[in-house]
């Protein structure tokens, strides 16, 4: 049976009703019939049926031994830099999302967590910085916003000679795209937000441990820290993961077209879609991805915060928002937006240039996203064109 079946049918008939959809129990508590005797579930930071549900699926999803549900990424990403102690280290992909660097370093620098910063795209380069203190490397495999490609497989054979833990953060591929676990690491990270809700209509964090002492330790550390995602929200998870597969699919066609498109604009410099054979990480995406993601970073010709900020601004179908992976089509300003809280310095040598745009592809046909930034890069260049606008 297909991973796409699987899925579908790992959401389980609501036995007490045979629902089809899985029930919200939007409850704070549960009666217990004697101090301690209960049906599996006492307080509702604890456990929840809903959440219960979203956990198990995630874990089945990821290959994992568990599952756990957050308020929000960084909330998830908080639970994991929680296992650490003063004085430990990261190892930490240098094209890093930048919610992920400010709670690194304005959250965990104080308590005496260092961060070293490289591009873990060369595996080696992690060797620069490993040490006895070293206790997690971060990766994000595509990175965000320039779609770095780790080899995941050979950084978990780095790290785990030194007993150090691997976390991938695999929100832009999506489970549906690349299991981290099945390839070595030992954590696994979402912003559900994205690709796993899918409508850009919630707020959700999950972790994935391959371990029971893993698994053990983020279930303590949740319940103690109680930043849990709310029933309701946990439904609206499950409901977009049911057509996660289709959505996918679908969005990692329409960026291919679109990364197709923009190499032969002549008004962009640079392209970064991992899809594209000219990628420097193709061969390695190719291995370790079933889809290559709905996103696709360009930078400009002209290397200026204006003409991004003016692309940002004259398209119709892309909206110009914080976020990505629903099935509406979104474009960002990655240098001030999503990343504005990294250093200028340090987010340009990671790559991330005044003039980058980051595209997440939705649904739409292809033609009408193509056409959007056609019309976009008309309103932008208009003396050095001679084409129409389309709509």
């Amino acid at each position: 049976m297909k991973q796409e079946t699987l899925i579908i049918h790992a959401i389980p008939v609501d036995e007490l009703t045979g629902a089809i959809s899985v029930p919200i129990y939007q409850t704070a508590t549960y009666v217990q019939e004697a101090p301690g005797i209960h049906k599996g579930f006492d307080y509702a930071r604890s456990n929840n049926p809903t959440r219960k549900v979203l956990e198990e699926l995630i874990a089945k999803m990821e290959g994992g031994d568990a599952g756990f549900a957050f308020a929000s990424g960084l909330a998830a990403v908080d639970a994991v830099l929680k296992l650490l102690k003063t004085g430990d280290e990261i190892i930490a992909v240098d094209d890093i999302y930048g919610g992920s660097f400010r709670i690194f370093t304005h959250i965990y620098q104080k308590f005496g967590i260092k961060v070293h910063y490289t591009d873990t795209s060369n595996a080696f380069n992690i060797l620069k910085h490993l040490n006895d203190k070293t206790k997690l490397i971060w990766l994000e495999s595509p990175t965000n916003p320039t779609l770095k490609i780790s080899d995941i497989t050979a950084v978990c054979e780095i790290a785990h000679q030194k007993n150090v833990l691997v976390v991938v953060d695999n929100t832009f591929a999506s489970p549906a795209g690349q299991k981290p676990l099945e390839l070595g690491a030992d954590i696994v990270i979402h912003s559900a937000t994205k690709y796993l809700a899918g409508h850009s209509d919630l707020i959700a964090g999950l972790v994935i441990t391959n371990t029971k002492e893993l698994s053990e330790s983020i279930k303590f550390i949740q319940n103690a820290s109680g930043g849990i995602l709310a029933p309701f929200d946990c439904w609206l998870t499950i409901r977009g993961i049911e057509t996660l597969y289709l959505r996918i699919e679908k969005q990692s066609h329409n960026a291919l077209r679109v990364a197709e498109y923009l190499l032969d604009n002549p008004f962009v410099d640079k392209v970064y879609y991992p899809g594209l054979t000219s990628h420097p990480n193709y061969n390695i995406a190719k291995q370790q991805q079933y889809f290559f993601g709905g996103v696709v970073s360009f930078t400009l010709k002209e290397d200026t915060t204006i003409k991004a900020e003016k692309i940002c601004s004259s398209t119709k179908l892309f909206k110009c928002a914080e976020s990505l992976g629903g099935v509406k089509s979104l474009l960002c300003h990655p240098a001030g937006m999503t990343h504005k809280s990294i250093p200028v310095e340090k987010r340009k040598s990671a790559g991330i240039s005044d003039s980058l745009i980051r595209l997440s592809c939705g649904i739409e046909d292809a033609d009408d996203l193509i056409a959007d930034l056609e019309n976009a890069f008309f309103y932008v260049f208009p003396k050095s064109t001679n084409k129409e606008l389309v709509f």
